[in-house]
């Protein structure tokens, strides 16, 4: 298991009761109650065993992950396990832990009594006592867990609140007294926002930042303020601080306060600094002095001076700094880092593993080939070239200055083509910014093509009146002209037609209600005597009727073919529709339907021989059973069912 724990990432706890709502919710929805009393009694033993074993499992699976989520102290970093201790005292944590374990193994045996019973119950309702019996020995067991529940609950809560700490990352812990601005420090370096106030114990717990020195990213803890008195009698807020310095490799940077604004005298200070001073042994130490807008160690008496400066002779540094005026912050931060970053180059030194890789390592020194002497190149412009003071009004002018002296960042545009180097200086800055080996493609544009590109098209406006472009007009064939002769009679003839149309439908005479119901009820014999009443022969009219009302022969159907014919000299006579019959639609010949219908007349035979249910039969697609369609019961047999 890795050192690093992700706290945040545990679910929350449910209480006794929500467990239980839960668990039983579950088993309700996923094994719903399907058992009547007809069934065979294996059945209904099998379908109690799945229900307490499906509960058992539910029961297993959230107490596995309780106690899998929660850190193992026998596993996790020293640094964690020791937190975990001051904060929760280990002990309360682990018995919470055994107990959730302990109810996990007597859900799991009285799960497994219990299917051993109902693997003998002879009746439906022995079964399902045995099962809420079950249950119910499983409810008491994770009821009895209710102070466990939520006491890890508690845990997890502060847990998360807990700052991601990686103890093996490049670290700087800030340590000292309450109050003298260890926090302000850590505001200064870092992205961190920590509450600063003027009074003691302000930090209560850790607090993390990070920051990036020489592309490398550290970590910056900020650590509660720690008190002058044995370690047994310190609170749960200090012992934090003394288990960040006993266990994570980091450099240590005690702070002191000279003008004891504090509230803790220098010697005071000092005490505590040798006190603690077996927390940072192979740790690169630096006592940062801060708050030196209000007194610095020169201000100091001779004696307190010397108290101070004693720790330089075990190896300790000495900084000073004030975060008010933002004076010493970033050095003494760069030289706390410089010191860890070579303790570890050292550690690494001393390790076995180096060994592997000096052995890939090889340097290679050159050697002279002869006795001429060959100095380096340097331009005259360069080695003539003065160094850049800021302070010398005559230094040559940077593009930080011209962006200075022209508005700054955002308002002053950078001149990118004032260093091409070019033939000419006014090409630097044509219309067409088109360099290729140092030339302006625009510079070698012709400066006549546009009056050739003019006279190119006046050219051409000349030749196309000429005709030069104009294809001549081919000839039509006696062919073409007889079809387009035809067209037009024929689009003549079909715009006569229409009108004629149009004329016999506006003259039309209509038939009143009156008449129509006449003409409905008269007979032919009763049209020849009207026709006679009124003076006119009836013997076209009668000759027309019978050969309207007659039915046509096939022999005297009209051919298209033969009516087209028929009319040679009126090409353009009207379309004639015909009427087909669609049953011979797709077959080459009467032979090829013959044959297709015989094929279909054996299809059906073959489905009406086997009694396979065709297209016209009924399909009942819900199937019942019989008691449901009958109608009340009579004098008889049971057996059906």
């Amino acid at each position: 298991m890795t050192s690093i724990y992700n706290f945040k990432r545990i679910a929350p706890v449910p209480d006794a009761t929500d467990f239980l709502d839960i668990v039983l919710s579950k088993t309700q929805r996923k094994t719903p109650t399907v058992v009547h009393p007809g069934y065979k009694i294996t059945r209904i033993r099998q379908f109690y065993m799945r229900k307490v074993k499906f509960t058992q499992d539910s029961f297993d699976e959230k107490l596995r992950q309780i106690l899998e989520e929660f850190p193992v102290l026998d596993n996790v970093h020293p640094f964690y396990a020791d937190l975990m201790n001051v904060l929760y005292d280990k002990d309360h944590y682990k018995l919470a832990l055994g107990q959730i374990n302990t109810a996990r193994h007597l859900i799991d045996a009285v799960a497994k009594d219990y299917v051993r019973l109902l693997k003998f119950g002879d009746s439906l309702y022995r079964c399902k006592q045995l099962k809420r019996a079950a249950l119910g020995r499983m409810a008491t067991i994770m009821k009895r867990q209710k102070d466990s529940l939520s006491y890890l609950e508690q845990v997890r809560q502060h847990l998360a609140r807990l700052p991601s700490i990686d103890p093996n990352t490049r670290t700087l812990i800030v340590c000292g007294f309450p109050n003298v601005g260890k926090s302000s420090f850590m505001n200064k370096v870092t992205r961190a926002d920590v509450d600063v106030q003027p009074y003691a114990f302000t930090t209560k717990s850790l607090f993390v930042g990070h920051m990036d020195y020489k592309y490398l990213r550290w970590q910056v803890i900020d650590t509660p303020g720690i008190l002058d008195h044995p370690l047994e009698e310190r609170n749960t807020i200090e012992m934090q601080s003394i288990t960040a310095l006993a266990h994570l490799r980091a450099a240590v940077m005690f702070f002191i306060d000279l003008s004891e604004l504090c509230g803790y005298s220098i010697q005071q200070q000092m005490s505590l600094f040798n006190s603690i001073k077996p927390l940072f042994a192979n740790k690169p130490t630096l006592l940062v002095i801060s708050k030196i807008d209000s007194c610095t160690l020169d201000d100091l008496k001779p004696e307190e001076r010397e108290l101070v400066e004693s720790v330089t002779q075990e190896g300790v540094v000495i900084s000073q700094l004030s975060s008010h005026l933002d004076k010493g912050v970033i050095e003494t931060r760069n030289l706390a880092c410089e010191k860890l970053l070579q303790q570890r180059v050292e550690m690494k030194l001393r390790g076995q593993q180096v060994n592997n890789v000096l052995n890939k390592l090889n340097v290679a020194q050159p050697s002279r080939r002869d006795t001429v002497e060959r100095p380096a190149f340097i331009p005259d412009a360069v080695a003539k070239r003065r160094k850049y003071d800021p302070n010398d009004p005559d230094r040559r002018v940077l593009e930080r200055d011209l962006e200075a002296a022209n508005g700054g960042p955002g308002i002053y545009n950078v001149d990118l083509k004032k260093h091409y180097q070019l033939a000419n200086e006014e090409w630097k800055y044509d219309v067409i910014p088109e360099i290729m080996d140092g030339k302006n493609i625009a510079d070698f544009v012709d400066p006549d093509i546009e009056e050739k590109l003019a006279e190119l098209e006046r050219e051409d406006e000349r030749l196309a009146a000429e005709g030069l472009y104009d294809s001549p007009d081919e000839e039509e064939d006696e062919e073409d002209q007889r079809i387009r002769e035809m067209a037009r009679r024929i689009r003549e003839r079909k715009q006569i037609i229409a009108k004629e149309s149009r004329i016999n439908n506006v003259n039309r005479a209509t038939l009143t209600t009156k008449q129509k119901a006449l003409s409905s009820n008269m007979t032919p014999d009763d049209f020849v005597d009207h026709l006679q009443k009124l003076g006119l022969d009836p013997n076209a009219a009668q000759s027309t009727a019978e050969r309207i009302t007659r039915k046509r022969q096939r022999s005297e159907s009209r051919d298209p073919a033969v009516e087209l014919a028929k009319r040679s000299g009126s090409l353009a006579a009207r379309a004639i529709s015909v009427q087909r019959d669609r049953s011979q639609m797709g077959f080459k010949n009467a032979h090829h339907k013959a044959v297709a219908d015989k094929k279909k007349a054996a299809a059906l035979r073959s489905m009406s021989s086997l009694a396979k249910a065709g297209e016209a039969d009924r399909k009942i697609l819900a199937k019942m059973p019989k008691h449901l369609f009958t109608g009340k019961r009579s004098n008889g047999t049971n057996d059906r069912r």
